[in-house]
């Protein structure tokens, strides 16, 4: 009977996507259309005691999950921010039909129960990420939960 876990690895997996994106955005200057440059943090749940990848101060996931956040922009909304912040995420349907389906690699798994959920400055989001203006100052956060 095989009693290791492969916990640690996925947790080290996603600390070490989370800094090459960290290092992608930085090394890209990933500045928009206002010249301002996104930034975003991720997070990931680990066994260890520290981790390289910390989330921001209120980024802190209710069930242990894999967080996204940054910054909002005037005239942009969360979709178009997320695709700035990852490139690399992976969404059906368009504008106020998008639904986000993997941030970071990371795709929520239906098998699972788990889902992307959007908030913005703490809140549950009530619009989809392609309606949803943001505003200079608000933080959007990704966060995958559970059903």
């Amino acid at each position: 009977m095989n009693t290791t876990s492969a916990r640690p690895l996925r947790a080290l997996g996603a600390a070490a996507a989370a800094l090459l994106l960290t290092g992608l955005l930085a090394a890209c200057g990933a500045t928009g259309e206002s010249g301002t440059a996104a930034t975003a943090t991720t997070s990931a749940p680990s066994d260890a005691a520290s981790s390289s990848a910390a989330p921001s101060d209120s980024a802190a996931p209710s069930d242990g999950g894999e967080t996204l956040a940054y910054a909002g922009r005037t005239g942009s909304t969360a979709l178009e921010l997320l695709l700035e912040a990852d490139p690399s995420a992976e969404v059906t349907g368009e504008g106020e039909n998008a639904y986000v389906t993997a941030i970071g690699g990371r795709a929520a798994d239906d098998a699972k129960s788990e889902f992307w959920a959007l908030s913005v400055d703490g809140e549950p989001a009530q619009v989809g990420a392609g309606t949803l203006e943001t505003t200079d100052g608000q933080e959007i956060t990704w966060t995958l939960e559970t059903y």
